[in-house]
């Protein structure tokens, strides 16, 4: 599952939200967090979340703990986040799109460049959410380099690299739980919230969202096959009780 917006509400993980993540681990199921949130967090929620290991920076890295021993694998893609065409970007953006700002956590990141458009005041429109994809891409192809920049409910996420939140899930279910994607492509449930989730969505075809996907629909052409009546963390407790009823 995404963290937030989707576990979070308004930035709190709640009560209800949390209880059902340790509802869902004690019930004996894999839980992953698949989140654009950068090493430093990762580093915290793979010790000490009810969560089998943590996808972060999406998906750079996974984070999880073996014998109380915290581990860590990074995608051999992943380009550190002090490349110039990076920072040339992040110079554009702050530049380009008035109210932009590096989100407060860019510190704990390692290879991506994370621009708060949504976190904190002042809140800005999907539009200029969109803009910043938009001279991410553009400044990548003037240098010839691979630049992803995908747009979540809070933050633009811009990396280089040919990796993604789906790249890695695969490989860590694959390589640390003997997950047969072949045969077992629908004992994964993903659940998510907002575009930088749809390569998730288009491939688990158990995949799931909260309430608050459908103000993201017009910049989306893969949603999932269930969507929860309620939103973010509210929303993620609908969906893990359906899946521990078995519904």
């Amino acid at each position: 599952m995404d963290i937030d917006d989707t576990l979070t509400t308004e930035g709190k993980m709640t009560g209800e939200a949390f209880s059902a993540l340790w509802r869902l681990k004690e019930a004996g199921l894999v839980v992953i967090p698949v989140t654009g949130r950068p090493a430093g967090w990762c580093d915290m929620i793979a010790r000490e979340w009810p969560c089998d290991g943590v996808v972060g920076e999406n998906g750079a890295l996974v984070f999880y703990e073996k014998n109380h021993v915290l581990k860590q694998i990074f995608h051999p893609n992943a380009v550190r986040n002090e490349h110039p065409t990076l920072l040339a970007i992040k110079e554009r953006v702050l530049k380009e799109v008035p109210g932009t700002r590096l989100a407060k956590d860019q510190p704990y990141r390692m290879f991506d460049i994370a621009i708060d458009f949504a976190e904190e005041e002042p809140i800005l429109p999907l539009s200029e959410a969109e803009k910043i994809k938009t001279i991410a891409l553009d400044e990548g192809a003037k240098r010839g380099e691979t630049v992803s920049a995908k747009i979540s409910s809070i933050h633009v996420n811009i990396w280089m690299g040919a990796y993604s939140k789906l790249d890695m899930s695969r490989r860590f279910l694959n390589e640390h739980f003997g997950w047969n994607e072949s045969t077992e492509l629908s004992q994964v449930v993903f659940v998510g919230d907002s575009p930088n989730d749809e390569p998730m969505f288009e491939h688990f075809p158990m995949a799931a969202a909260v309430a608050n996907i459908n103000k993201y629909k017009h910049l989306m052409h893969h949603l999932p096959g269930f969507i929860a009546s309620k939103e973010c963390g509210a929303g993620f407790t609908e969906i893990a009780k359906k899946i521990l009823n078995h519904e």
